[in-house]
């Protein structure tokens, strides 16, 4: 029997960085090895935690099988609007909780933030601000897939933009400050009409009813299970209370038009942060000047809070207009696909290609969304897993080769296999990954959303199919580039991966392996909480 319903698990993964961002407080600024072994250490708390609650975790459980809250402030409001009412009531609360959604990317930010805090040792100034930042950053991430309260949400995704603003514009290269002001304009642009978006759902359904005697309480909370339960439920919608959230006569009303409002206002926000083409050249920048260890961290699990968003408050609150819009999402997926990967082709720089092979392969994760069936879904989220894992790999290599050879300029690289054996193959292996290859789990997630889609967008899956082709065309034409070929005098006296370098490399193929021969492992723990989740979302609204 598990114990864990009975401890706060999910506060202690949560909270575990700010103990370690403490203890770097207190520790000289100039001790910069004690620094990174304790900022390394400190990751591996959540990571082992995490590792500790996906064991535990009852799969065939639908919903969140671990939840915790607490009440935090509560605030009267005006209830002379509404006399029937006896209490009108505000709520902020901490609550976290984790499904067959959530617990996976939780999973995958423990263990890619460890292994970017293993890469962090290439750090060369500032080594305590660095790591102070480093561990907030994760303390945001986790808590963007922990939260169950809209408002916390948007803390903790609010947190995460400050916190990679400062990693990338202090340590990046030579145009880091360009890039992190065009990162934080792009993502405060989508976090502003985000949380515009969560305040009029606060004040539409974010509401429960208490009797109290004769009369009723309403309490306005930013409750994911409250906003979830009232948009399935036709009569609560009727009888929103008119009063707002703030007090004053509720000026929204949950009509049609308004649900079609807030589906798009998500999309828009999660889609910048997705990112959805044309909303990508921010994205880009980042990739080329952030810091290896902060880039692993931004394309294995930045980019994945905007798609986890976008199907937690997108597809899973307004379902209709998901499905209505499912061949738009398709389109969107496709284009990013083909965009991606023929940009990708046409690049000469390693980073950049990168970066447009992320655009490509989200792409992949919007099909699986656009099938609106359980196998398309679970091929979804096993690709934001899997391109998780793999972009991760990939930019750790990038680091290290850039530590080496002074360039990623692909026509400046060339015969690396000779002088780095063990890292050029860790990088064809990430290669084949990238591009699909069966037994590695980049197949499986491509695999699972394009049958998804086949079964109602046969031409659009059709069309997806061509983006894989050239994706293993430019993975090919890159790897084998820097591999093989003729190679500078210049590296024949490179030395190969570092022992701090190949346990981050050979533990993120160790997973790629594992889950491509056996996905299930995954799979599982998606398949009962979010087929069980959308079946009841449709039936109910269809019923209703």
């Amino acid at each position: 029997m598990s114990i864990l319903p009975d401890i706060p698990i999910l506060s202690f993964i949560l909270l575990s960085p700010l103990l370690g961002l403490l203890v770097l407080l207190f520790l000289p600024k100039h001790r910069g090895s004690l620094l990174k072994i304790a900022a390394v250490i400190t990751t591996l708390i959540p990571l082992a935690l995490t590792f500790w609650l996906y064991a535990d975790y009852d799969k065939q459980q639908s919903g969140a099988v671990y939840e915790e809250q607490l009440d935090w402030i509560e605030m009267p409001l005006n209830k002379e609007l509404h006399p029937s009412v006896s209490a009108f009531t505000f709520r902020l609360q901490y609550e976290l909780g984790v499904d067959g959604l959530s617990l996976p990317l939780v999973l995958l930010t423990s263990l890619v933030t460890a292994m970017a805090a293993l890469a962090a040792f290439h750090v060369k100034k500032r080594w305590k601000s660095f790591f102070i930042w480093f561990l907030l950053l994760e303390f945001g991430m986790l808590g963007v897939f922990l939260a169950r309260d809209v408002f916390l949400f948007f803390v903790f995704f609010e947190l995460t933009l400050v916190a990679m603003y400062f990693l990338i514009g202090i340590w990046g290269y030579f145009n880091r400050e360009k890039a992190a002001n065009q990162f934080l304009i792009y993502n405060g642009l989508g976090s502003a009409i985000m949380l515009i978006a969560f305040v009029i759902l606060v004040n539409t359904a974010g509401f429960r009813v208490e009797a109290i005697g004769e009369q009723v309480q309403y309490i306005y909370s930013g409750s994911y299970a409250d906003i979830i339960r009232n948009m399935t439920d036709t009569e609560a919608m009727v009888n929103q209370p008119a009063v707002s959230m703030m007090g004053t006569i509720n000026p929204f009303a949950m009509t049609d038009g308004m649900q079609w409002t807030l589906f798009i206002m998500l999309l828009v926000a999660f889609g910048i942060k997705l990112p959805i083409f044309p909303f990508h050249t921010w994205m880009l920048k980042v990739h080329t000047e952030a810091p290896p260890s902060v880039v692993m961290i931004h394309s294995g699990i930045l980019l994945k809070m905007g798609a986890y968003g976008l199907l937690r408050f997108g597809l899973l609150l307004f379902p209709e207009q998901a499905k209505a819009w499912a061949t738009v999402l398709a389109v969107l997926g496709v284009i990013n696909i083909l965009y991606g990967a023929v940009l990708a082709f046409r690049q000469t720089e390693l980073k950049l290609v990168l970066a447009y092979s992320s655009i490509s392969h989200m792409g992949i994760v919007l099909l699986g969304f656009a099938a609106f069936n359980e196998i398309g879904l679970q091929g979804a989220v096993f690709q934001l897993v899997s391109h998780g894992l793999i972009s991760a790999l990939l930019f750790l290599l990038v680091g290290s080769l850039y530590e080496r050879t002074g360039t990623t300029e692909l026509s400046e690289l060339g015969g690396l296999a000779r002088s780095l054996p063990f890292m050029s193959g860790v990088l064809l292996a990430a290669g084949l990954a990238s591009l699909g290859l069966p037994g590695l789990s980049g197949f499986v997630g491509e695999l699972l959303a394009l049958l998804g889609l086949f079964e109602s967008m046969r031409w659009l899956a059709a069309a997806a199919v061509l983006g894989i082709i050239l994706t293993a065309v430019y993975v090919l034409r890159s790897v084998l580039k820097i591999t093989f070929g003729p190679m500078s005098d210049s590296y024949a006296a490179l030395k190969d991966a570092r022992l701090i370098e190949a346990v981050p490399m050979i533990v993120l193929l160790a997973f790629i392996l594992l889950l491509g021969c056996y996905p299930s492992i995954l799979t599982d723990t998606v398949q009962y909480s979010m087929g069980d989740l959308f079946a009841r979302l449709l039936a109910t609204r269809a019923g209703g």
